[in-house]
């Protein structure tokens, strides 16, 4: 074969040296001149080593994998740590399908940065996941879950509950047609997630089929994880309060808080007798003064049918100001608008109102505020469900859906500390966290047995990123300090309890009252 047609086969198959012609390419600003270099070591997220160095200070990513019960039997099968490693990888990288860890096969230098030798496939991975059952997926993942967070739950807290719903396009196990607001007759999943508010950290997330979309599904759920936290032999870590919508104000979720003395707050659907109870409650003349939001409240008792027992209820109104529009469909197609401008009397007056039910003694004010607070908690769900694979990675099966649901709510409370050690005055939400504290070019180079990193931001804000590394380093700092010196200390609750003390110190409700002495 000839030299011209070597260079010329060479070409076509990508594979030359340096004396192959590089490819020219005439772009809008000029001509460059094109090389291709697939033997780099270079990776786009340059900066997951600053990750990695959290992970390996810490010590919850080897305890993780340590933990974790995949095992394999062939020689030729790759190490969990390969599958595990591989699958936060495409977390972080906010992957949602199995079929986009392909893009991070050729990326060495993450691999290297996580002690993994490779990066495995897509196929390996869901066959990994298929591996473990369910029994053995939960008692790996939930307590987890807890460690991650239990240290920084030594102060008051909020419980928020709530389900999402997972559409679903294909012949899965629990696609079934149930609530659905966005895809009506669209088969989904469900997914209950309990989170920390404030903090947005998760507890647990249980995957569903789509018409066990009520609290009734999570009931079980709950209990579990409030014994769980209520644990003596491990510090008591209860929330001062639970807080949910209208799906979960119901008998069964009632009973099994107060079974436990659990404080709560819940939101009552608008039944008839909901509506009853308002109608007659309105024309009282001792509501609350209107607070910042205009809200004005009062209280009642409410036994509804099937209720044990009377509770407490708050009823919340709100003057509505300005025109309504009402969105309606004809025969479910044609789109028609209602307009109704301002009141046409003065005396004639429009309202909002909600129904909350709860047992805690807080003035009404407060009641009404910590409600309103719930607004946090749905923008982290939201985050959860788009900017995180947590409404992704489906497979036909659903035990694999629920043990990569858990693994995505771990990783996101990871990466929501790492975030927090780095800017503690805030929340930083993944579509801006990840691009400012992960995305760089990062080049290898190893000589005499040590290994530089090049790494070049692309973001706009490098001024401040250079900032919050330094804080992060601070922090790792701290927690060796103390590990040198006290060696059976827990990295990773020294960590939670360094960041906890740079946030601000009230992140759940008011401490009740205290009881007046009593006089005789």
């Amino acid at each position: 074969m000839g030299e011209a047609r070597r260079k010329a086969l060479a070409a076509r198959s990508g594979a030359g040296d340096e004396s192959v012609q590089p490819q020219v390419v005439d772009t809008l600003g000029g001509r460059m001149h094109v090389r291709w270099d697939e033997g780099a070591v270079a990776t786009p997220h340059g900066q997951l080593v600053f990750f990695a160095e959290f992970l390996a200070t810490t010590g919850v990513f080897d305890r993780w994998v340590s933990e974790c019960p995949l095992a394999y039997r062939s020689g030729n099968a790759p190490d969990k740590r390969d599958v595990l490693g591989t699958l936060m990888l495409g977390l972080l990288a906010g992957h949602r399908r199995y079929a986009h860890i392909t893009a991070l096969r050729g990326d060495a230098v993450a691999a290297h940065a996580l002690g993994m030798n490779k990066v495995v496939s897509e196929d390996a991975l869901r066959r990994a996941m298929e591996r473990i059952d369910e029994a053995a997926s939960a008692a790996w993942l939930r307590p987890s879950l807890i460690h991650a967070v239990r240290e920084a739950l030594d102060r008051p807290w909020v419980l928020d509950i709530d389900a999402s719903v997972k559409p679903l396009y294909g012949r899965q196990e629990g696609a079934e047609i149930g609530y659905n607001p966005t895809k009506p007759k669209r088969p989904s999943h469900v997914l209950h997630t309990f989170l920390v508010a404030n903090l947005r950290l998760v507890l647990d997330v249980q995957v569903s089929s789509g018409k066990q979309h009520s609290s009734a599904h999570a009931k079980a759920a709950l209990a579990r994880l409030l014994d769980e936290l209520g644990d003596e032999r491990l510090g008591n870590r209860r929330p001062a309060l639970v807080r949910g919508d209208s799906g979960y104000g119901n008998e069964g979720i009632l009973l099994t808080l107060e079974e436990r003395r659990q404080p709560y707050l819940l939101r009552l659907r608008q039944t008839k007798n909901v509506q009853r109870l308002v109608a007659q409650q309105f024309a009282r003349d001792d509501w609350s003064r209107p607070d910042n939001q205009g809200c004005q409240m009062v209280e009642a008792q409410l036994q509804l049918h099937g209720w044990s027992a009377k509770r407490r209820v708050v009823i919340v109104r709100q003057r509505l100001r300005g025109g309504i529009a009402r969105e309606r469909r004809v025969d479910g197609k044609q789109l028609k608008l209602d307009l109704a401008g301002p009141s046409v009397h003065e005396s004639d007056r429009l309202w909002e109102y909600t129904v909350l039910v709860t047992d805690v003694v807080y003035p009404l004010e407060a009641i009404g505020q910590l409600y309103r607070d719930r607004a946090d908690a749905e923008n982290a769900f939201d985050e959860l469900k788009n900017q995180w694979g947590l409404g992704g990675f489906t497979t036909q099966d659903i035990n694999r859906c629920q043990t990569v649901a858990r693994t995505c709510a771990l990783v996101y409370n990871w990466w929501s500390w790492y975030c927090r050690a780095a800017h503690p005055q805030g929340r930083l939400e993944a579509i801006t966290s990840r691009p400012l504290l992960l995305a760089a070019v990062g080049k290898a180079a190893s000589h005499a047995n040590q290994t530089t990193l090049y790494l070049t931001p692309l973001h706009g804000r490098a001024d401040i990123l250079k900032r919050l590394i330094a804080n992060i380093g601070e922090a790792l700092q701290h927690v060796k300090a103390a590990a040198e010196q006290f060696k059976n200390i827990d990295r990773w609750g020294c960590l939670l309890r360094y960041v906890s003390e740079r946030i601000a110190p009230v992140i759940g409700p008011p401490k009740p009252p205290a009881a007046l002495p009593a006089t005789g």
